[in-house]
Order: C-alpha cells, then sequence, then structure tokens
C-alpha cells in the first residue's frame, strides 16, 4: 500500500476529463523523502519510512537527529512510516505525487479543526428546549442526566458539553482528480480534514485500492468509447436522411 505526506494548501475548483466542475482540495504531496526500508528479515515486517518538509539539524531533537544520520538522510520535519509499501524504493530516493494517477482512490487522514468548548447542541446535535411555552433558560441545555433515588448518579459516557474538534480523521475514498508532479500537488475531490497549511497523510484507499481503481477507469472508458460511436451513427443515419442531427434541432 503506498502513501505520501504531505500539507493541506486549500480549497478550488477545476474540470475533470467530461468537462464537470469538481469541487477539490489541494495538497502537496511532496517531495516525500525514503529514510528507511524495513524488511521482514530484519526488523519483522515490511515497511518503508518517508519524510517530509526539510527541517534546520539544530531544530531536531538527538534521537532523531540520529535515525536520520545512520540512513544518511536529510532532517525533515514529519517522518511516517508506511507498511507494505509496493513502490520499489530505497533510501534517499525521492518520490512525490506521481505515484498516483487521476482516478485513484485516496484515503485522507489528519487532525480536524480545534473548535474550543462547545456545548451539547454544538457538540452533538441535542434539539435544545422549547423557545415558547413558558420555557426560560433550557433553551440550548441538555436536559435531565440523573436518575432521581436509584442509582442517584450521573451514567458514566454520557453525553455533554465539552471540547469539540482536534481529534484524528479518515475520510475514505477520496477520488484524485489531477496530479501535477512538476509542482507536487495533488487534486483531490472532495474536503480532507484539517485546517489549510495542516500537515496529512495521503494513501492508497483501503477499500478501493489501485487494482479496481484501474477496473473503474477501463469501464468508464468503454462507456465513453460506446457512446461517442452511438453518437456517430446517429449523425451519419441523420446525414443519409437528409434530417438535421438532433444537437442541431436543439441548437436552432
Amino acid at each position: 500500500m503506498i502513501g505520501l505526506l504531505g500539507k493541506k494548501l486549500g480549497h478550488t475548483r477545476v474540470y475533470d476529463a467530461e468537462g464537470t466542475l469538481v469541487p477539490v482540495t489541494v495538497v502537496l504531496a511532496g517531495p516525500n523523502r525514503v529514510l528507511q526500508c524495513k524488511t521482514r528479515e530484519t526488523d519483522g515486517y515490511n515497511a518503508v519510512q518517508l519524510g517530509f518538509d526539510d527541517q534546520k539539524p539544530q531544530r531536531l531533537t538527538k534521537a532523531v537527529a540520529g535515525h536520520i544520520r545512520k540512513f544518511n538522510g536529510q532532517p525533515v520535519k514529519r517522518i511516517r512510516e508506511f507498511r507494505d509499501f509496493s513502490a520499489t524504493v530505497k533510501p534517499g530516493d525521492v518520490v512525490g505525487p506521481s505515484l498516483f494517477l487521476p482516478g485513484d482512490f485516496v484515503d485522507a487522514i489528519g487532525v480536524t479543526k480545534g473548535r474550543g468548548f462547545e456545548g451539547v447542541v454544538g457538540r452533538h446535535g441535542f434539539r435544545g428546549g422549547d423557545s415558547t411555552h413558558g420555557a426560560k433558560g433550557w433553551h440550548r441545555r441538555s436536559g435531565a442526566i440523573g436518575q432521581r433515588l436509584f442509582p442517584g448518579t450521573v451514567m458514566r459516557g454520557l453525553k455533554m458539553p465539552g471540547h469539540l474538534g482536534q481529534v484524528r480523521r479518515t475520510t475514505q475514498n477520496l477520488e484524485v482528480v489531477q496530479v501535477l508532479p512538476e509542482d507536487n500537488l495533488l487534486l483531490i475531490k472532495g474536503a480532507i480534514p484539517g485546517a489549510e497549511g495542516d500537515y496529512v497523510v495521503i494513501r492508497e484507499s483501503k477499500k478501493i485500492p489501485k487494482t479496481v481503481a484501474e477496473q473503474i477507469r477501463v469501464a468508464k472508458a468503454e462507456a465513453a468509447r460506446k457512446l461517442q460511436e452511438a453518437a456517430a451513427k446517429a449523425a451519419e443515419k441523420a446525414a443519409k436522411s437528409g434530417a438535421k442531427p438532433a444537437a442541431a434541432k436543439a441548437g436552432k
């Protein structure tokens, strides 16, 4: 399973191959430097360590600096390990968004925006109290939380006000719309967890891997080809009969 470390840059809209306007998230997904390649013989499992976003050596801890120096790597801000990396790489290599193709599906992992202390209506979607019929002071409260005499305590795990956001989340099955290797950019359809400038992990989708994505691309290309053939046959038939094509009638 391949993956990359990246940074969420922002949002925009682009046209796909069929001319449809698609909202996308722009992710800086490179360059990723290969720091270490683990194998089943030496480490007990297969994995690749990638580093992203160059850093000054004096800003690294001694442990991290020593680990990077051991494999002759370059100081980086973020290190991430990907197990069973399907691409063939070695320490010192540089990988980027060209690992993915337009039409591939990915999972985006990030930390959501922190919203601070929030009440039950905003945090859990509670209905709140009535706004009329004499209700006073209970418009955004949760209501009763105890059990009167027995057991006479608040049950553990009850939904209450508290800190909202700033948690790790994974958004699955996002489609890659465009790959711009010269700028190290991935344009991914939809939204990705986190604020602009946050670090994210883009990995191959677990539910729709590259093999399945390739089958979907082939099926779409075949459907488009059949549609073009049908349109060409309809135009040829209309030309032989002397009638105007449907598109010309609609334009008129």
